[in-house]
């Protein structure tokens, strides 16, 4: 049905002119505004970022994950403000993604459309909450959503090392291009609670393929639904830490503007890389990160010592 998915690239069309306008118009009044915290300019070293995490991200690693390690790493986001920074830096990058394997990749248009809608729903619901979460709890949130992300990294290694040496996958999947009747409900619950955990620093990518291919579809059928709800959600979560102004607009912008052109290369060029041991790599990465947070977390919890007493 392909005036079906014309009608929902116009639509993220419209999403994507829409975030543009609402992310300028708030820098614009942040700039203008007395005593507010100044809009930064991104460093060369935010636009590597981008440009790096989002060219992995479209082979499918993935980029909340990297992206964290890295600001907590270079300690240059105070960590309340890293779930909103990932989500609106990396809302472009994500929507381009979108376009090209939603335009390429073979899925039924039903599917993608309720799996990405119940994503929107769940973000927007999850960005409330974590926007106006204190610093402690984002960190322990983050934290916890750090080790998630690196199980799925293993997960989905093993499951690699298995297909190479003949063995059966956990995650085979199937030859699906849709889900009917209670996997489709199956899914849409699935996708719901993947976009508000997303909003607290999860990636979707990795829990959405294992999700797709436990229910039957060809994984994939998955790029240009993890994609597409990436590139819808992203926009609606963004909107919620953009007017509480919970990010770091420097970083922010350097993702943006780094992540681009090199989505652009992975997906309509490079397409697949063997991605083994850089998976191994980042979830190395990610289990240092994760255990930082936490212990960010635990520090910070303990009461401040009491002033030595003053000498009489």
């Amino acid at each position: 049905m392909p005036s079906i998915k014309t009608a929902l690239l116009a639509l993220l069309a419209l999403f994507t002119v829409g975030y543009i306008a609402i992310w300028v118009r708030h820098l614009f009044a942040r700039a203008g505004r007395p005593g507010a915290e100044p809009v930064r300019p991104p460093t060369a070293f935010d636009i590597l970022v981008g440009a790096v995490t989002n060219f992995f991200d479209t082979l499918g690693i993935g980029s909340f994950a990297p992206t964290t390690a890295v600001f907590k790493f270079r300690r240059n986001v105070p960590d309340e403000q890293i779930p909103g920074t990932l989500n609106v830096g990396h809302t472009l990058p994500s929507i381009t993604q979108a376009f090209i394997f939603i335009a390429l990749v073979k899925v039924e248009i039903v599917t993608l459309a309720a799996l990405i809608a119940s994503a929107v729903v769940g973000s927007w619901l999850g960005a409330g909450v974590v926007a106006r979460w204190p610093r402690r709890k984002v960190q322990i949130g983050m934290g916890l959503a750090l080790l998630a992300a690196a199980a799925l990294f293993a997960l989905k290694n093993v499951d690699e090392i298995r297909l190479s040496h003949e063995g059966t996958p956990v995650f085979a999947g199937g030859e699906a291009l849709g889900l009917e009747g209670p996997l489709l409900v199956a899914g849409i619950v699935g996708n719901f609670l993947l976009g508000a955990l997303m909003t607290l620093g999860i990636g979707l990518y990795a829990p959405c393929l294992i999700m797709i291919s436990l229910l039957g579809m060809n994984p994939k059928a998955a790029f240009p639904i993890m994609m597409g709800s990436c590139a819808f959600l992203m926009p609606v979560a963004s909107a919620k830490f953009i007017a509480l102004g919970r990010y770091a607009t420097g970083p922010a912008l350097g993702l943006a503007l780094g992540g681009i052109i090199p989505v652009l290369i992975a997906g309509l060029i490079v397409k697949e890389l063997p991605l083994l041991w850089v998976r191994w790599l980042v979830m190395v990465v990610v289990l240092y990160s994760a255990a930082m947070m936490l212990a960010s977390a635990v520090r910070e919890s303990r009461p401040a010592a009491d002033p030595p007493p003053r000498p009489d």
